[in-house]
């Protein structure tokens, strides 16, 4: 097939979008790929879809591989289903609610599992029908605060989500490791650097949960991987090592302090060292002093409570991780009219005791454990703690994994340190259990005749970002370069010779390349000089170009790899060999 650019929908642009804000974003615009419709919502213009459709194809064939069955549901649902789920509630301002004309209440889907599971409710009744594995490629609707990156993070995105059933829990650990297999091989075929990562389920409920991450430099997600093992995680999954519990019998009485200028914690250090402090036995360093962060936790149905968060001073709370380990609940900082109106929260100097006498519920670190020593807030200006103990000083209500994790952390199971990276999910796999099976009353009569509730796996991939994801690993300071398995086209022929007969050259060449099955881009405008042509098909980013140019007149053509940046001169009669074996070449660099 041949696509000739004279025809082609398709403005390139010299200049990057204002908006812009990562590679694949400024990349995708000024290619013709995409355009901006709204904040968060974009068109797909041909160039673009079919790179989209080309992404989709190898998601459908490896979901096909495994035994999956699609389908299609609406993208508009009623509310009746995610209030089954408690959902209509817990997705909170994030979920697009809408009332038709008879004043039913609606939702834009932000996923499916609610739709899933009543589905096969409806359909199936006995152990004969299972296992089952469904899924569908469907538009979803989420409403981004702060939609930024073009189609990395939109409030309309295109998804593959699957499910599946099984009777019992080993039949879901083996749909589960299918999917795994079958993720492995979507992203190697696409091309994808990506790590697999251990994570936490969140508002999704269920219990093993991994992530597919595709490194990039500008991903919204840390992910750490552990120097001496294959040990990788989401940031908000990382466990930190608990220590050992110490007997409080023998340490010394907790006792007040003024502490003036000591509001920070390097303030409090430089104190305590002045005063000579000690924390058994060793002068104080800013890891021997408590902080006490207060957030705000509304918890879905339930009114908003103050919650206190203690940890080790030379630690910085990671509202990520607060976020997950709350979840489904909304998480926030204590706001000025929080100080205003509890008249014991002192800023600087709040303490645990001082939480826990007022009814607030205090969280602790896992490094804040029994018979630990701190310095720590007293609840009142210039006053601080010393010798405050855990366990007889102070019980904490409960552990949370708060704090920021750094380069250099303790990996666990032994496997040496933690080194930081940045990634984008580009995947999703959760073991959900009977979390939504149990909700909708899914009761299937089992081999011995007796009624049993399935179990679920969820499973997702965000195909319209895999586009910006390839953007953004297949890129360099020209343009676009995109791998074999995605480009929307195999080759890009350029006319730049104004003579009829190189012209003629040119057309029989993207001829005898389609009639080889490749997908051809032929540059044919008339009016465009050759400078122009060149760098657009630089940031078009076809795999294969071919220039018919001055080299014509000895019988050449360039043939440019532009994975690689390599270029040869061939005999025209060479070309479509040439051409032909670079397209099918797998792809090497990133």
């Amino acid at each position: 097939m041949i696509t000739r650019m004279s025809t082609l929908f398709l403005r390139t642009l010299r200049e990057d979008p204002a908006d812009a804000e990562v590679p694949s974003h400024r990349l995708l615009v000024r290619a013709g790929y995409v355009r901006r419709a709204a904040p968060g919502i974009y068109s797909w213009l041909p160039l673009g879809l079919r790179v989209l459709r080309r992404v989709e194809a190898v998601v459908r064939e490896e979901m096909t591989a495994i035994g999956a069955q699609e389908i299609q549901f609406p993208a508009l649902l009623p509310r009746e289903p995610y209030e089954v789920s408690n959902r209509w509630t817990e997705y909170g301002d994030s979920l697009f609610r809408l009332t038709d004309r008879k004043h039913g209440d609606y939702l834009l889907g932000p996923t499916h599992e609610e739709m899933f599971t009543s589905l096969v409710k409806s359909e199936y009744s006995s152990y004969k029908d299972f296992p089952v594995i469904l899924y569908q490629v469907q538009t979803k609707y989420r409403d981004e605060e702060r939609p930024r990156a073009g189609i990395l993070r939109g409030r309309e995105f295109i998804m593959k989500d699957s499910y599946s059933f099984n009777m019992d829990d080993a039949g879901l650990e083996e749909s589960y490791q299918l999917h795994r297999r079958a993720y492995r091989r979507i992203f190697d075929r696409l091309g994808v650097e990506y790590v697999i990562c251990a994570a936490t389920s969140g508002a999704m409920g269920g219990s093993a949960s991994e992530e597919f991450l595709a490194v990039a430099e500008n991903g919204e997600d840390t992910f750490v991987r552990a120097t001496g093992g294959d040990y990788a995680a989401n940031v908000e999954a990382v466990v930190t090592p608990r220590p050992e519990a110490r007997p409080v019998d023998d340490r010394p009485a907790a006792l007040e302090h003024d502490t003036p200028d000591a509001a920070t914690i390097d303030g409090l250090v430089a104190w305590a060292r002045g005063a000579g402090i000690t924390v058994d036995g060793r002068e104080v360093e800013a890891a021997d002093t408590l902080k006490c962060v207060v957030i705000g936790v509304t918890r879905p149905g339930e009114e908003r409570q103050l919650t206190g968060v203690v940890l080790p001073g030379d630690r910085g709370v990671d509202m990520k991780r607060v976020e997950a380990a709350l979840a489904p609940a909304e998480v926030e900082l204590a706001t000025e009219e929080d100080f205003r109106d509890n008249a014991f929260l002192v800023k600087g100097y709040i303490g645990p005791r001082g939480l826990a006498a007022h009814g607030v519920p205090v969280l602790a670190d896992p490094r804040v454990v029994e018979g630990t020593t701190w310095i720590a807030g007293a609840d009142a200006r210039e006053r601080h703690v010393v010798n405050l103990v855990v366990g007889r000083d102070f019980t904490p209500d409960g552990v949370i994994e708060a704090a920021e994790v750094r380069e250099g952390d303790p990996a666990p199971d032994g496997q040496g340190e933690l080194t930081l990276a940045r990634g984008i999910e580009i995947g999703h796999i959760f073991q959900l259990g009977r979390k939504y099976t149990e909700a909708f009353g899914v009761s299937i009569l089992d081999e011995s005749g007796k009624r049993s509730v399935p179990t679920m796996g969820s499973y997702g991939i965000g195909v319209s970002r895999l586009v910006a994801v390839l953007a953004e690993q297949w890129h360099d300071e020209r343009g676009l370069r995109w791998p074999a398995a995605v480009a929307p086209f195999d080759a890009h022929v350029v006319i730049a010779n104004k003579d009829a007969e190189a012209n003629e050259a040119a057309v029989r060449l993207a001829e005898d390349l389609s009639n080889q099955g490749l997908e051809v881009l032929l540059d044919d405008r008339p009016k465009i000089g050759p400078g122009v042509k060149f760098k657009d098909s630089e940031l078009l980013g076809m795999p294969v170009v071919v220039v018919v140019g001055r080299g014509w007149a000895d019988g050449l053509v360039e043939v440019r790899n532009r994975l690689t940046g390599e270029t040869v001169e061939v005999r025209y009669t060479e070309a479509v060999e040439t051409v032909v074996a670079l397209a099918s070449a797998p792809a090497t660099e990133a």
